[in-house]
């Protein structure tokens, strides 16, 4: 049995029209129909980073339960990243992963089933994006085959940025998902460990996902683990 995980930058829910709208944002959500679904941008820069996903809303309006990232009442993750797990999936286990950068970055990771999904935003500069990758793999260990990774990696290259993971992990890339209004960059990708195969990738071109953020959504069916009900 396959699982679909997507990955989804939703710039806080504002949109390419300037309207903020997080019920828009979950129904581009529900439309993708992920088991596993990889935020950015999911709570607000300053403050005290409140969520640009209100808890309740997801509650009332998707089949997904949140990960327990957040380090205060307010925010849906950690720095920025979280991860919404189908209703009835078992997560058996969440964690932060520090990354190092001139700006603050970070990863989280889910266990659900024998699968380890991480979801993270890579910084700018690729110096640093490569020490992140780095990060990653430490901070995995020897959960490296059975992980799937997905994010806005932020690199603009189609082929050069990834060595650190070149032998560690396959990388997979959807497509141009960025910018939304006129898709050119594939940031936003996934990589994934050696007893990990993905079949099929999308990018979701259509309906509410032209407006809802700057970036599309991408998604990946990933086999090779299991993944029992909860």
């Amino acid at each position: 049995m396959g699982v679909r995980v997507a990955s989804y930058n939703v710039r806080k829910a504002l949109g390419i029209d300037r309207r903020r709208s997080p019920e828009r944002i979950l129904s581009v959500i529900n439309e993708i129909d992920a088991d596993v679904v990889l935020l950015q941008e999911a709570d607000h820069r300053l403050g005290p980073r409140r969520t640009a996903l209100p808890r309740s809303l997801i509650e009332r309006e998707t089949d997904y339960a949140v990960a327990d990232f957040a380090r205060n009442d307010v925010s849906l993750g950690w720095h920025g990243n979280a991860i919404l797990v189908r209703r009835g999936l078992p997560i058996t286990a969440t964690e932060h992963f520090d990354l190092p950068g001139l700006e603050p970055r970070g990863a989280v990771m889910v266990g659900v089933g024998e699968l380890h999904v991480v979801g993270t935003h890579l910084g700018l500069i690729r110096r640093w994006r490569q020490l992140q990758m780095s990060a990653i793999l430490e901070h995995l260990g020897d959960r490296v085959e059975t992980c799937l990774i997905g994010g806005d990696f932020n690199e603009w290259s189609r082929r050069a940025g990834f060595e650190p993971w070149i032998d560690d992990l396959t990388l997979v890339t959807p497509g141009p998902s960025y910018h939304s209004a006129r898709p050119i960059g594939t940031l936003d990708r996934f990589a994934h460990g050696a007893r990990i195969e993905v079949s099929q990738t999308g990018i979701v071109r259509h309906g509410a996902a032209l407006r809802a953020s700057d970036h599309l959504p991408v998604w990946c069916e990933a086999h090779g683990v299991e993944i029992a009900p909860g």
